[in-house]
């Protein structure tokens, strides 16, 4: 009988994380034919979507494009109530999903990963929980995505307040009861956006705190109609060439023209359109030169802030909630449904934190540098730790010293937005520079077919290490300075350049180049040289 060597792995590929990116991830891998296993830190699968179930959280994207597109059997078997779904459903859709493909038994849930430490001579990846369990891997694909570590406001005395408090990052799984109570948010993004209006009718009061006034514009939620959901189906085939193809990911169908084609008066008419297009539709939709012509930015920025001056009937409230220091694009906007009606309600108030900063939380509420307000619950609607928080902090160690924690305090470095230099067989689809600002789990499709394609090709010719070279990350990391800078996206108030985290480097998160420069690079790599010249053999007593 053989005894157990140090390169023996107990699976060959090791997935942190089910959900969205995780669960396609372990799904290819298996169908691959590789032994694989998922750790997720949460009692259950879906990942944002287990974590962020405030009330009212729900898809910005239209529900069929998010989905997974790998098999029309399952969008088939699966019917979306809404063009843009709330979380229980989602929910349900990713557990529909892990079963449906049996993949729960490959999924170990309640294992938060605490380190992943690569051994170079074994060429073996060990990674251990916050349980004490260890799991040694040939391949890791941490599917961690870009919010999994809610960011709480740097603001004294957040553990001194004796009454409810919660982040919509890491939601209670038992209602939170605002019947009648005075109610807190911080924050309005996406989430607290979503949140106000979903409670606003049945608090005693709410009051938002905005540090920054966000472009919010309407959501044009609908049913998703029997005929919709028979279209999609019959044109299958070119719905899912189009996502899998479009720059952006999504359905919406182009302006195709510039503004310049268009009189003053005709663009007026086109921005009314752009206004009740659905969810991201108001950048896709839009004239192409919205995010690159400043003055047709400035333009459209004026008709929305005429949205909302007609919505609020407040005029001090209305002024406030209008953006004046970025365009529109600038800042993620949140696609939601009557945030400003909410304002017109009698519990609802609007707190400038740039007039009344926030002193401190105390055990009966909130003291800013006008007044102390007392409150039954506060909700932290204030975000995520965007691209790097979880990488950085579960402990991963690769090769010749590189520690995540360490390395990049001063921002990531990596090819492709997936994997590293000094990280051999470990891949982060959707990390750091790891989506294109567009439908995000279609970009992450694009990272991890290519991922499975790439194990595919190792097994087939005998390799067993993966790793870009340095040449590889310079070309990537260049081509991320180089056109950062032309990005729509704020350095000063955008969360994918980190600037709702304080001290964390202001370096951007995205790529710039989107979709069509990461599928011009990967299959640059992929029909050259540089390709071989990532792959490499471990040569010992296993691997002859």
């Amino acid at each position: 009988m053989t005894g157990r060597t140090d390169n023996d792995v107990d699976v060959e590929v090791l997935v942190i994380g089910a959900g969205v990116v995780g669960i396609y991830a372990l799904y290819r891998a298996l169908d691959a034919g590789f032994t694989a296993r998922t750790l997720e830190a949460g009692d259950g699968v879906g990942g944002v979507w287990y974590f962020n179930r405030y009330p009212q959280a729900r898809f910005d994207s239209e529900s069929y494009t998010y989905a997974y597109i790998f098999s029309k059997d399952l969008f088939d078997e699966w019917r979306w109530t809404e063009e843009f779904a709330t979380q229980p459903e989602i929910e349900s859709y990713l557990n529909f999903v892990v079963d449906r493909f049996d993949l729960r038994e490959h999924i170990h849930t309640g294992q938060r990963v605490t380190s992943a430490e690569y051994d170079e001579p074994a060429n073996v990846w060990t990674v251990t929980t916050a349980r004490g369990d260890v799991v040694r891997a040939r391949w890791i694909i941490s599917a961690t995505g870009g919010l999994s570590v809610p960011h709480y406001p740097e603001i004294d005395g957040l553990d001194d307040f004796d009454g409810l408090a919660y982040h919509t990052g890491d939601w209670p799984h038992t209602p939170v009861d605002f019947t009648g109570k005075r109610v807190a948010i911080i924050g309005n993004g996406p989430s607290g956006a979503q949140l106000l209006p979903a409670i606003v009718d049945i608090v005693a009061s709410v009051d938002l705190y905005q540090r920054t006034p966000t472009w919010t514009t309407p959501l044009n939620n609908a049913p998703l109609t029997d005929e919709r959901h028979q279209w999609l189906s019959e044109n299958w085939d070119t719905v899912v060439t189009t996502l899998t193809t479009s720059p952006s990911g999504f359905l919406h169908a182009p302006a195709g023209k510039f503004s310049t084609a268009d009189t003053a008066e005709q663009r007026q008419a086109f921005f009314e359109t752009i206004w009740r297009a659905p969810g991201f539709g108001k950048l896709t939709m839009n004239y192409y030169d919205m995010t690159t012509n400043r003055e047709l930015n400035l333009e459209f920025c004026e008709f929305l802030a005429g949205k909302i001056r007609g919505i609020v009937e407040d005029p001090v409230t209305a002024e406030r909630l209008i953006p004046t220091d970025h365009l529109f694009g600038a800042k993620r906007p949140p696609f939601v449904a009557n945030y400003f009606e909410s304002f017109n309600k009698p519990a609802a108030s609007l707190i400038s934190l740039r007039e009344t900063p926030i002193v401190r939380v105390d055990a009966t509420g909130i003291e800013t540098t006008e007044t102390h307000r007392d409150y039954d619950i506060i909700v932290y609607a204030t975000g995520f730790d965007f691209g790097t928080g979880a990488l950085t902090r579960m402990g991963v160690q690769g090769r010749a010293g590189l520690d995540l924690s360490k390395d990049w305090e001063d921002g990531p470095a990596d090819f492709g937005g997936f994997s590293a230099h000094r990280l051999p067989n470990f891949f982060f689809p959707g990390g750091p520079h790891g989506a294109g600002g567009g439908n995000y789990p279609r970009y992450s499709q694009d990272q991890v077919d290519w991922i499975l394609s790439t194990l595919i090709h190792a097994r087939e010719h005998g390799f067993d290490v993966f790793e870009p070279t340095q040449d590889h990350q310079d070309a990537w990391m260049s081509m991320i300075e180089t056109l950062a800078p032309k990005s729509i996206f704020s350095a000063e108030h955008s969360h994918y350049y980190g600037a709702n985290v304080q001290g964390k480097p202001r370096k951007f998160l995205l790529n710039p180049g989107g979709r069509p420069k990461l599928h011009e690079m990967l299959g640059e790599m992929s029909s050259t040289e540089n390709y071989t010249g990532a792959f490499g053999k471990v040569v010992n007593d296993v691997h002859a």
